[in-house]
């Protein structure tokens, strides 16, 4: 270097090393997206093995036109969704207008059918129930020191029957309920019949009311019989109730049965045989009985109007179709 000349500086760059140190983490996110997609592929091939073959085209099927509604095929189905050789069943809404009533009104009737027999049942058994609770009162009521059925306990008989809640009082020797072959009450016996009136009150159902007699006829040539005596009897309890504050419209029959039903039918004769006896009656007896039905007399006449231009006059039903008409107005 000459005198003199300038001597310029000589600059030196250095770059400082950062080692192995924090690179970024993209890295991450992309490793991220692998693990999710090989998994995505594992779980799409287990699914894969796990499905049938018809399946599988169904999901071909789908992704060969994802935007359709339905996955469609040849022959307008896809074969893994419908089996083409059975007949496609009718929706609801192509099915015709009258076919549809009819059958809602089919399963109308057969909802309604299940509910009445259900209520039915239902009603039977509380029924049954409250007859049972009537006679524990009853019993309880016999028993007790100060009733009026104290003295006469022994001679009252409670059961059930195919009818119902039946409450016999009878004779007992040199203690019968009536006069020697009347119809007139002794004092004890009105006092236990109006007592009795307020407790079968307690139920709705109605009752029966039928008189026994025993065996012994009365004399040659008399018009007046057993016959008459039984339902005379029982038509003096039905007043004796009357008069105990029992409702006369829940009174449904009043019947005398002579000897003809005797309590003991090897000692026809014996006073026990000589009763009143007080059915309560279940609902269905009840009915089938009739108790408040009636017909509707236009029923009796078949046909026929005199003034018609036929002329044809009223046909009188004879007592064999009274008979039907009344049993056709019974059934319905």
């Amino acid at each position: 270097m000459e005198k003199g000349a300038t001597q310029q500086p000589i600059i030196i760059k250095k770059k400082k090393g950062h080692g192995h140190g924090h690179h970024g983490g993209s890295w991450k996110v992309a490793l991220a997206d692998f693990m999710t997609a090989m998994m995505a592929f594992f779980l799409l091939m287990w699914l894969l093995g796990s499905t049938s073959q018809e399946e599988q085209k169904a999901i071909a099927g789908y992704f060969q036109d994802p935007g359709s509604e339905y996955v469609v095929g040849e022959g307008g189905a896809d074969l893994g969704l419908i089996n083409q050789d059975q007949p496609l069943k009718q929706s609801q809404s192509e099915q015709p207008d009258n076919e549809m009533a009819s059958d809602k009104e089919a399963n109308k009737d057969h909802d309604q059918e299940m509910t009445e027999d259900q209520v039915k049942k239902e009603m039977e058994k509380i029924e049954t129930q409250q007859l049972e609770e009537l006679k524990k009162q009853l019993e309880t009521e016999i028993n007790s020191l100060d009733s009026v059925f104290q003295q006469i306990k022994d001679q009252i008989l409670i059961d059930f029957t195919a009818l119902g809640l039946r409450i016999q009082i009878v004779d007992k020797d040199q203690r019968p309920m009536f006069d020697v072959g009347s119809a007139n009450l002794q004092p004890w016996s009105s006092e236990v019949l109006n007592a009795l009136a307020p407790i079968l009150n307690k139920v709705q159902n109605k009752i029966s009311i039928t008189g026994h007699t025993d065996s012994t006829p009365y004399g040659a040539g008399a018009t007046y019989t057993n016959w008459e005596l039984s339902a005379d009897r029982a038509n003096s309890a039905r007043r004796a109730l009357l008069q105990g504050t029992y409702p006369e419209q829940k009174v449904a029959t009043v019947q005398g049965m002579g000897s003809a039903a005797p309590l003991l039918v090897d000692k026809p004769n014996e006073p026990i045989n000589r009763r009143i006896a007080i059915i309560v009656l279940k609902k269905a007896v009840a009915d089938a009985l009739g108790s408040g039905a009636g017909i509707d007399s236009n029923s009796l006449i078949k046909s026929g109007d005199p003034f018609s231009p036929s002329g044809t006059a009223p046909k009188i039903l004879s007592p064999s179709e009274v008979n039907d008409a009344i049993d056709a107005e019974s059934a319905q």
